[in-house]
């Protein structure tokens, strides 16, 4: 009886060998950066200047967003706050108070071109940013910005970061407008991440890798 219960034994690990061996193995292959979608989106992203005058669906700002909120920043703080604009009532209205403050001066020649829509580099929604100014807030929201660009890319979306026009937001003429976003005590506003459809396809610009060096 024992070895009737040895044999069995024995076969069982055979056939459970046998049937080990039989399994395919799969490799997941190497990514290359003609396969891989994070290079791709990385490579081909550019700075949009020209939008299509179409409105950026909520749930893809919103995927924007989100993939903005999860970039490293420093100690996990978050020391950041997030406002979207795509109301064209709202950009027009800050466009036109902006070219009002700029009459009389070199700007208002190119405020009054046809194709000026909006300060914004006439995108149709705009992500501002603002942080709580400390040892890295200012890192921390250019990573959240890199993060919400590429997110854009891979969204087919163009998008641009802009710093410039924050600056009428301290004025009295942008102070309502300030406000209005409604940002926590202690925050400043940093930039903002114009969002839309492209009307422009921009060449590359050359990229200098001389920069970079290895230290043995």
């Amino acid at each position: 009886m024992k070895k009737l219960f040895a044999i069995a034994i024995l076969a069982t690990i055979i056939l459970g060998t046998s049937c080990q061996q039989q399994q395919p193995v799969t490799q997941t292959p190497e990514p290359t950066p003609e396969s891989n979608t994070t290079i791709e989106d990385i490579l081909s992203r550019r700075s949009i200047r020209a939008y299509k005058e179409q409105d950026v669906p909520r749930d893809l700002l919103n995927q924007i967003v989100e993939c903005g909120i999860w970039a490293p920043n420093g100690m996990n703080a978050q020391q950041w706050e997030v406002r979207i604009v795509d109301s064209k009532e709202w950009l027009d209205n800050i466009t036109a108070a902006y070219k009002e403050s700029v009459k009389g001066t070199p700007t208002e020649r190119m405020v009054e071109q046809p194709e000026f829509k909006n300060m914004f580099r006439n995108a149709p929604a705009v992500i501002f940013v603002a942080h709580k100014p400390g040892h890295c807030t200012q890192v921390d929201c250019g990573l959240m910005a890199g993060n919400m660009m590429l997110a854009a890319t891979s969204l087919d979306l163009g998008s641009i970061c802009m710093m410039g026009p924050i600056g009428f937001f301290r004025t009295e003429e942008g102070k309502p407008f300030l406000e209005s976003l409604n940002l926590s005590e202690g925050y400043e506003l940093l930039l903002c991440v114009g969002i839309g459809y492209a009307d422009e396809e921009p060449k590359p610009t050359p990229r200098n890798m001389d920069v970079v060096q290895y230290v043995e």
